[in-house]
């Protein structure tokens, strides 16, 4: 691939770990400036130093929680304080809380819909304008959990299919004006994201599932398209069907 992100700027949520942090490596491999969100500020300081030491890009640390609109939008000044816009928002940070309706927690339910649902709203009107000006990138990580029926935790899936809803009702409202928006769904992805109390880096091994970077060149090949739009891009195993999730 090519640096075809060239001093542009590029906001990452969920950036400590996983999809986030594959991205932030990836689109600055890409030439862009790498706004790093999330709330571990320490995993994203290590990010930040790795990536500044071995690319010619600059990177902003921003700690941040989505569930926090006072936080997204502080981020979004700050990024532009910084760098003087925006160019790629990439909507990646969301967690999983309980499994079935029956025996999920109030607190659990609303844990994911902040996250998922809110933190996704909050990123994307506050990074709007300043893609728009820019003729720049919303980016979307969703899930295949968005896309088929499931019995295991309905509620984190209902908040997959909202993100992948929102979306794509975003890029119908502003098309016009030049902005790409692109879904990318994983299905599993050996990462920190956790279910059951035990995360999927711990529950599967190598070659078993999707790795980070996997996903994050997704968001590479999306965020470099100029002049046309990936609609959404579907990450399964080879070794899946969809209809067998």
């Amino acid at each position: 691939m090519t640096n075809t992100l060239m001093q542009d700027t590029a906001i990452v949520t969920g950036a400590s770990s996983g999809i986030g942090a594959a991205t932030c490596h990836e689109l600055a491999d890409a030439g862009a400036n790498v706004v790093l969100a999330a709330r571990s500020e320490d995993r994203l300081r290590d990010h930040a130093d790795d990536i500044e030491t071995s690319k010619s890009v600059e990177t902003l640390v921003v700690p941040t929680d989505v569930r926090d609109e006072e936080d997204v939008d502080a981020l979004v000044e700050a990024t532009v304080d910084r760098f003087g816009g925006i160019d790629v928002l990439v909507n990646n940070a969301g967690l999983l809380r309980g499994s079935d309706v029956e025996s999920m927690t109030t607190d659990e339910f609303e844990t994911m819909q902040r996250t998922n649902v809110d933190g996704v709203f909050y990123a994307t009107r506050a990074a709007l304008p300043h893609v728009r000006d820019r003729s720049g990138h919303l980016i979307f990580v969703a899930s295949f959990a968005g896309q088929y029926p499931r019995s295991f935790n309905p509620v984190y899936a209902a908040s997959k299919w909202w993100v992948r809803g929102f979306a794509k009702s975003i890029a119908a409202d502003i098309g016009a004006d030049g902005v790409g928006v692109t879904v990318i769904n994983p299905s599993e992805v050996r990462s920190q994201f956790e279910a059951d109390g035990t995360t999927f880096a711990d529950r599967f091994g190598e070659d078993e599932v999707s790795e980070p970077k996997e996903v994050a060149e997704a968001i590479r090949f999306a965020a470099t398209r100029e002049g046309s739009s990936v609609s959404e891009l579907d990450l399964y195993r080879r070794d899946k069907l969809a209809d067998g999730f």
